[in-house]
């Protein structure tokens, strides 16, 4: 239907952007004619009007209350009779300098360890008691029928056209499998600047169509300029189209979610009216290297007992990844518009981490925001090594920091506040653990070699000892590690009773190996992981913007010398605090090995971690097994099937595939952006671009004479695609 000879010539596009539905293979549809819904952008000194829509009963209050008062009442009080005890490590003598920052040092960071200790005996009830749903949602039984429209959007940013719609290709199935996929639209929202990858999505899209007969409700939009980045994306689609859907649930280009998920979320929303969000648990899945292994199993079999915990004690005030959750339209449109920060970029500008912000201004406009972690059929891939997660990490560290000009907004609630300082704190904590190591070997190297006062001037019964307890600071040492490790403690006890997830991970032996496994390689890539982030937030902190960069998802993409390039650094840092552990005392050089040691071992790390058949190796050995691979749910079978089907398929240069295929051309033609008109801005690489192709001989010069920004600009305009058409 799309295809001709190779040798056809490029044919000129109507005068105009063709009308909806007038060019395409038939059984098609153009984009919706726009249901258009006001978005407006509030300041975030204003505070919004409620209109008493407040629909948390009195009793459920009373309730969260009580909860949040256990947890942080707990966690406090934990941090306190620590900060005590190391107080008799450092001070029990005299007090110095370097004791008392020690002091407020650990205080900070046991704080942040102790929150995470009481949450997870929160999970660990709450999972013993059945809980992590509400909201009238039932884990099985008959599907609720469904009575509104609701949007599946799925934003795309230069990502592999293939993988995308592989994934989406397994949603829609699963959809239609509950004969309830009349309810749902499928928007392709791009943001792709490379033009390769565009027109290779409009094929992929076409392909998406074929394949599942949804050509009226599956619909393709391209932005020629991306502005806001995804928030800006989805901001668009809703001013343009929400008002025709009561819901909308947004995916991410990795997204997978069952038929059974959306339709129990969707069907949620729909019968809690002052609901406006719904955050469903994804469960990240077809990893194969061993960083991405490590990533899944850890995922799957710690994160349930977190989400369950956060979710006991969040309540109404939860909060939103930016995927996999089902949101209220109207109550979107009404208060999550994303205002500019004030000054200049990395602190200043769009806001990057959206997704926190916008469940705040929510639920600061009388909204509840809800997560259900007991519902299972929501998945997501990790990046494939400590590299690739570390690029993710210093985008997602600017945006989290830009949060502290938005944590002081009048009229947040003051858990939503609590969500920005803990995803600030999740950064600043990386350099204060590393001040905290440093002043403790300057504190070491000071009782080595610093000769002390005996007596000073001042007449005292005890002369000026710089003193650390030893055995004060081994019981502190293990104490704190009981708390880092109690969360692993309590999963594996929950992974003992609950017999699906125990043999989906290998059985109770190969799981306790698992967890062994994924702490001591985890313990050992923390100090790594620590320095990238201490990197992160000085460089942010130093005026530098991350920028928005498509993120890598496939294996293997990092060769050796690539690796001793990026960690070297890791790797002298860790050899001096070994040398200067060592000078102290043998027993301090043991004392820092877990540190040292992934320091030093960050290059074989990196590359062992980063390896697919390292991670197949472990997989063969039944170690980090997890449920949705041992015995895959059918929407997961069917997307790597899918996954499978479209590799190998390169993308292929944008100007040959469309003169290869009528219809791609065709299809090409019908969604380019509307002319110009008087008053648009003036994009200037279409002008350098068409200027350009007027003056080259042939297509394979004008190709060479483009970048790609004006090679965009080009294929983006009717008069581009009608001069390209000339070129023999």
């Amino acid at each position: 239907m799309d295809t001709v000879a190779a040798s056809a010539p490029l044919q000129p596009p109507p005068a105009g952007n063709a009308g909806p539905d007038t060019r395409l293979p038939q059984g098609w549809s153009a984009l919706p004619r726009p249901a258009p819904l006001d978005m407006p952008v509030h300041p975030l000194e204003e505070t919004p009007d409620l209109h008493g829509r407040s629909h948390v009963p009195p009793t459920e209050w009373r309730l969260i209350g009580l909860r949040r008062v256990l947890v942080i009442g707990s966690a406090v009080a934990m941090t306190g009779a620590a900060g005590y005890e190391m107080d008799l490590v450092f001070n029990a003598v005299q007090r110095s300098v370097a004791g008392m920052v020690m002091l407020v040092l650990f205080v900070l960071l046991f704080m942040w360890i102790a929150l995470a200790f009481t949450s997870a005996i929160a999970g660990f009830c709450s999972m013993l008691a059945g809980g992590g749903l509400g909201l009238g949602i039932a884990r099985g039984g008959p599907l609720p029928r469904l009575l509104t429209r609701t949007a599946l959007l799925m934003p795309t940013y230069n990502e592999d056209p293939g993988r995308v719609m592989a994934g989406l290709r397994a949603t829609i199935d699963s959809l239609a499998a509950t004969r309830q996929e009349r309810a749902f639209d499928v928007f392709i929202l791009s943001d792709t600047t490379d033009p390769d990858v565009w027109v290779a999505e409009e094929a992929a899209y076409m392909a998406l169509c074929r394949a599942t007969g949804w050509g009226g409700r599956l619909f393709y939009r391209r932005r020629a300029v991306n502005t806001d980045r995804k928030a800006g994306n989805i901001a668009q689609w809703v001013r343009t189209y929400g008002a025709a859907y009561q819901q909308m649930i947004t995916l991410d280009a990795d997204s997978v979610m069952s038929g059974d998920v959306i339709v129990r979320l969707t069907s949620a929303m729909e019968r809690n009216p002052g609901v406006a969000l719904i955050q469903s648990l994804p469960v990240i899945v077809n990893g194969r290297t061993l960083f991405a292994r490590m990533q899944q199993f850890a995922g799957r079999v710690y994160g349930p007992l977190i989400a369950h915990g956060i979710a006991w004690w969040h309540g109404s005030e939860g909060n939103y990844w930016g995927h996999n959750a089902v949101i209220r339209t109207a109550a979107f449109a009404e208060q999550a518009g994303m205002p500019h920060l004030p000054g200049r970029k990395p602190f200043g500008g769009a806001i990057m981490s959206h997704d926190f912000v916008e469940a705040a201004l929510m639920r600061r406009g009388g909204w509840a925001i809800h997560m259900v972690p007991a519902l299972s059929g929501s998945y997501e891939e990790s990046p494939p090594s400590l590299t690739d997660i570390a690029i993710r990490d210093r985008r997602w560290c600017q945006g989290n920091l830009q949060h502290a000009k938005v944590v002081s907004a009048r009229g947040l609630h003051w858990v939503s506040r609590m969500h920005m300082l803990m995803g600030i704190g999740s950064y600043v904590t990386a350099p204060l653990w590393l001040v905290f190591l440093l002043v403790g070997i300057v504190v070491s190297l000071q009782s080595r070699f610093y000769k002390p006062e005996y007596f000073g001037d001042t007449k005292l019964l005890y002369p000026h000892w710089p003193h650390v307890d030893p055995v004060q600071a081994e019981y502190m040492f293990i104490g704190t590690m009981g708390v880092l490790l109690a969360p692993k403690i309590l999963a594996y006890i929950l992974l003992l009773v609950d017999g699906p997830l125990r043999r989906g991970c290998g059985g109770a032996i190969a799981a306790g190996a698992s967890i062994l496994v994924e702490t001591v390689v985890g313990g050992l890539l923390a100090p790594i992981a620590m320095l990238i982030q201490t990197g992160g937030v000085l460089s942010i902190l130093l005026g530098r913007d991350s920028g928005w960069n498509a993120q890598r998802r496939d294996a293997d993409g990092l060769q050796v010398m690539q690796n001793v390039r990026l960690y070297m650094i890791h790797t002298v840092l860790g050899l001096l605090l070994a040398g200067a552990a060592w000078s102290v005392s043998l027993p301090l050089f043991v004392w820092m090995l877990p540190v040292t040691l992934g320091l030093v071992c960050a290059i074989p790390l990196a590359v062992l971690t980063g390896s697919s058949a390292v991670g197949q190796a472990f997989r063969r050995a039944r170690l980090l097994l997890i449920p949705e691979e041992t015995d895959p749910p059918p929407v997961l079978a069917e997307a790597v099937t899918y996954m499978g089907q479209m590799a190998g398929h390169p993308v292929q240069e944008a100007i040959a595939a469309l003169r290869a295929r009528a219809g791609l051309l065709r299809v090409h033609e019908v969604m380019l952006p509307p002319p110009r008109r008087p008053g648009d801005p003036i994009n200037p690489a279409l002008l350098v671009g068409l200027l350009k192709v007027r003056e080259a001989p042939d297509l394979a010069s004008a190709l060479r004479m483009l970048n790609r920004a004006e090679k965009s600009a080009v294929l983006g305009n009717a008069e581009g695609l009608q001069l390209l058409a000339r070129l023999p």
